[in-house]
């Protein structure tokens, strides 16, 4: 038996028996629409070794369902054939988003924040894109940042060959981040965690989100997010402000979260993010 044909067999167990299927793109995954006799299937593919960045996917969006807040697609099975691991999910028609559909989004990501818990993190570490996120629970907002966002990162990059400069600046705003953060005293919401333009959609008039690497922390990290590649208009920003108004020194803020972004996208894509992460620390360390 073939590894797909594994996996088929594995599906067919779980009542979804396919039909064929058609090659999608995707940045992290082989992904795939097969039409199946549950209707037509959106599936990701990785190998088995790799099956907890599937998983950690799967438990993700269904901790976004149960929020009730923004549409998902709905995870239909996640199963292993011999070498490879599918998550077959709910196949979503993605369709351009007006600004009705800006709007209603930014109310219901606001909604989405409010569902909170007491420690930021995750009960597991996930990815963000190909990178390892690390989510072990805390209850400091700086050191969780410090720690497992920007420190896991700057070590990455460190791995990579990046050291010299960008770790000298790296170290001096570790040091200074108690005091960037000062007085802001910030919910574990739960976020999406990687919510850029390519990671959300109008299906039906409704905004839906996909992709995600939740995890619970400061609401501003997923706006930080929306504002560093675009793919947001001004009706979403005004909704979301209008259903939650940032705090004071919000402004402020949004470069150290967007800093995490960049750091991850130099150690997934190379140096072509280096002189943007350096100039982030420069800023705040100016600050």
């Amino acid at each position: 038996m073939s590894d797909w044909q594994s996996v088929v067999y594995r599906l067919a167990e779980r009542g979804i028996e396919l039909r064929g299927a058609a090659a999608r793109s995707g940045n992290s995954n082989a992904a795939w629409r097969a039409e199946s006799s549950a209707g037509p299937v959106f599936l990701k593919t990785c190998p088995v070794a790799d099956r907890d960045r599937l998983a950690a996917e799967a438990e993700g969006l269904g901790e976004l369902a149960a929020a009730g807040s923004i549409r998902v697609p709905r995870v239909l099975a996640l199963v292993d054939g011999e070498s490879a691991t599918c998550l077959a999910l709910e196949w979503l028609a993605l369709g351009k988003p007006d600004r009705a559909v800006e709007a209603r989004f930014g109310v219901d990501l606001a909604t989405l924040h409010r569902h909170t818990r007491e420690r930021f993190g995750w009960h597991r570490d996930n990815t963000i894109g190909l990178s390892p996120q690390v989510n072990t629970p805390d209850d400091d907002w700086a050191r969780f940042w410090r720690e497992r966002r920007l420190g896991f990162q700057l070590e990455l990059a460190a791995r990579r060959g990046h050291s010299g400069e960008l770790r000298q600046a790296g170290e001096r705003l570790s040091g200074r981040l108690d005091r960037l953060l000062a007085g802001h005293a910030p919910a574990a919401s739960l976020l999406h965690g990687d919510l850029w333009g390519g990671n959300w959609a109008a299906v039906r008039g409704r905004p839906a989100i996909f992709d995600p690497a939740v995890y619970y922390g400061d609401r501003e990290a997923d706006l930080a997010m929306t504002r560093l590649f675009g793919g947001f208009g001004s009706a979403f920003y005004r909704a979301y402000e209008e259903a939650w108004p940032l705090p004071p020194g919000h402004e402020q803020r949004l470069l150290l979260y967007q800093l995490y972004h960049v750091l991850n996208h130099l150690n997934l894509f190379g140096t072509g993010y280096l002189g943007r992460a350096l100039q982030i620390m420069r800023d705040l360390n100016r600050l």
